[in-house]
């Protein structure tokens, strides 16, 4: 994707109108853009974030906006592709937001990046991937907590459970599943677990077979899998019949009803990582539930299920860069941007405070460790303690 970057911009250059800020401080209302999977792939995942993107802005009009000035929201759909989202970002510089929130799908993420860099507008994004902040990257800021962290978290399970082989397989096409499996390298040897087996497939995969050939011939203690969308439901449903007698453990990608109902039966049992928001019925009394249920209430009354992992991130976004707005007292960019960096905010996904060093926020207490009961995900005992820390950090 990195390679793919200065083509990228090199089109946007071509096709970005130049021009002053429009919608700087004023009275008319705030413009910002987001940039969303609502079709192809990562659909399933984007309309999520969408949802509830579209909620907390809605919460935040009613309430009478930034001080007093009404959010204006410009929602396009990348379609699950890098160059869609690159036509997106030109239009919405062309019509002088103040501010974006990025793609869920690391791919498309990636691509908007260094076009919202050049053109120093804040940007939020929904995707995980370690490479947006890592190095950092003034002007943009991470949502969800990102693949590295989820790694660590995992391998700190594995830690407390005594788990010290792995096998690990990883979607090659995926900027998150590698930047996953790359922390999972990277931290392995500090929890005192080793990586036995490595498998990696493709996301247009649907015969995992083979892989749980390798596996069954190792001497792995678990698979954990860095998948999202298809594949994720295709593996799990395939695992189940594949007898390897293994928890099978999955990141925060699966940790919604678009995963588990597809999966069905086969879901029971598995482990699925998820932000503290998502089971945040578990959650003891105070600041973390009340901001939770907020959203998790006129959520589930109006679509009639309990917001997923990416209606979390949505809000969570939402929530950050509207907090920018009101704390930089208008939408000054280079204002904007030096909120962010100082931002101290309690959210359903839990509690960020983004420095200049750490633009991801989000410390890895705030990732929960669920298995599949009954077709819900329930927080293990461990769980519960990431929570009881999230629920403290947050005050």
């Amino acid at each position: 994707m990195r390679r793919l970057l200065p083509l990228l911009a090199a089109v946007a250059l071509l096709t970005t109108a130049c021009g002053d800020d429009a919608g700087s401080d004023g009275e008319g209302p705030i413009h910002i853009g987001f940039i969303e999977s609502l079709t192809g792939n990562y659909a399933p995942l984007g309309t999520e974030a969408a949802k509830t993107v579209e909620l907390a802005i809605d919460q935040i009009n009613k309430e009478g906006g930034i001080g007093g000035r009404k959010i204006e929201l410009t929602t396009l759909d990348d379609k699950t592709a890098p160059d869609q989202a690159v036509v997106h970002f030109n239009k919405l510089k062309e019509d002088g937001v103040d501010a974006i929130i990025g793609s869920t799908f690391s791919n498309c993420a990636l691509a908007v990046e260094p076009l919202a860099e050049r053109e120093q507008i804040p940007y939020i994004s929904l995707a995980p991937a370690d490479e947006q902040v890592d190095p950092i990257q003034p002007h943009t800021f991470v949502v969800p907590a990102t693949s590295s962290k989820y790694a660590e978290s995992m391998l700190r399970y594995f830690e407390a459970e005594g788990i010290t082989k792995i096998a690990v397989a990883y979607d090659t096409k995926s900027a998150y599943a590698v930047a996953g499996y790359e922390g999972m390298e990277k931290f392995a040897s500090e929890y005192g677990v080793e990586l036995v087996r490595t498998e990696r497939y493709e996301t247009n995969a649907s015969d995992f077979s083979p892989v749980f050939t390798h596996v069954r011939n190792s001497d792995a203690e678990a698979l954990a899998v860095w998948a999202s969308g298809a594949p994720g439901v295709t593996l799990a449903k395939q695992y189940a019949a594949a007898g390897l007698g293994i928890p099978l453990v999955m990141t925060a990608s699966q940790a919604s009803k678009l995963w588990l109902e597809p999966v069905g039966d086969a879901a029971e049992d598995v482990y699925v990582q998820s932000a503290v928001g998502v089971v945040g019925d578990e959650l003891p009394d105070g600041k973390l539930k009340d901001v939770i249920d907020k959203m998790a209430d006129p959520f589930e009354k109006k679509y009639g299920y309990e917001p997923p992992q990416f209606a979390m991130d949505g809000y969570a976004g939402a929530q950050l860069i509207a907090a920018a707005f009101e704390k930089a007292g208008g939408t000054d960019k280079a204002e904007v941007r030096d909120a962010l960096e100082s931002m101290d905010l309690v959210t359903p996904t839990g509690r960020y405070t983004y420095s200049a060093e750490d633009h991801s926020g989000l410390d890895v207490v705030n990732i929960s460790m669920n298995q599949v009961r009954d077709g819900k995900l329930v927080p293990t005992e461990w769980g519960r303690q990431q929570l009881a820390e999230a629920a403290e950090a947050a005050g």
